[in-house]
């Protein structure tokens, strides 16, 4: 392969859900790399991979609902450090834990994070990352076994560790997100993660004290009853990866599957709430 990338701009409106949408679509493509801007998303496919209709059936491009334009380019050698740290903000949440990339500088917060971001780490996850930190924060997680549905980068996995919890699943079903995993576990010396590639369907026989689950909307509609079977009797979920107009229906699949309400977090419209069993 070539180190020649063609790189895409889009600016998107509204710009959280339709770069959430976009990226998924484009991460069916031969896209590799997405970086979020203050107007949308920049991605890039390899030169050798792309062909002039690449775009033909990203359906949101035609959705009235969203307004999306884009340019593209052609790069030589992308300096993919240089474009993380650009685009790479640390978290502080509420003054007790910093998520931060290794050119981050180490503040005095309780619990210290630090990952690699890589190509496909997004900042507009943020507000749920958080958020579900808040609810973390709160919670005591001495020997809990945990469970980290959707890990990402592994970030919640890891302060759920640092907490006290053990042992802990973190999976997620994207191949580059379980291999940044592991290597953000060892990154924070964590000794009791263990990563896993794929989806719910590996959650048949297990049992978990707290399951957190950052996905979106519809997959945790859809796999509500496997985290509720596999949750033990007074155990927690904590739900994120959606606004605030799908409460009611996130709310009815749990209660109708005998979980009850505690408590929300709200962010710039991004909700993450609480239930026990």
């Amino acid at each position: 392969m070539s180190n020649i990338y063609i790189g895409y701009h889009f600016t998107i409106e509204p710009i959280e859900l339709g770069s959430e949408i976009l990226i998924a679509e484009l991460g069916e493509k031969a896209f590799e790399s997405f970086i979020e801007t203050e107007t949308g998303i920049s991605a890039y496919v390899q030169k050798d991979l792309w062909s002039e209709t690449i775009l033909e059936d990203i359906q949101i491009l035609d959705n009235p609902e969203f307004k999306i334009n884009y340019t593209f380019e052609e790069i030589e050698q992308v300096n993919w450090n240089e474009e993380w740290e650009k685009n790479f903000e640390a978290i502080e949440v509420d003054g007790k834990c910093h998520v931060r990339a290794p050119f981050h500088e180490k503040t005095n917060a309780e619990y210290d994070i630090v990952i690699e971001p890589k190509m496909s780490f997004g900042t507009g996850h943020h507000e749920t990352t958080h958020m579900m930190i808040q609810h973390i924060l709160e919670t005591d997680f001495t020997n809990k076994k945990t469970l980290d549905m959707g890990c990402g980068t592994a970030i919640l996995a890891i302060l759920a560790e640092m907490k006290g919890a053990q042992p802990i699943d973190a999976i997620d079903i994207d191949n580059w997100c379980y291999l940044n995993s592991i290597e953000n576990a060892e990154r924070n010396n964590c000794k009791h993660i263990s990563v896993y590639e794929g989806d719910a369907s590996l959650l048949v026989g297990k049992k978990y004290d707290i399951i957190i689950a950052n996905i979106n909307r519809n997959i945790l509609l859809n796999d509500m009853q496997q985290y509720v079977d596999c949750l033990n009797e007074n155990g927690i979920l904590f739900l994120s990866g959606f606004y605030t107009e799908d409460i009611p229906v996130i709310s009815e699949s749990c209660t109708s599957k005998g979980l009850t309400y505690l408590k929300q977090f709200e962010r710039n419209n991004w909700v993450a709430l609480k239930f026990v069993k």
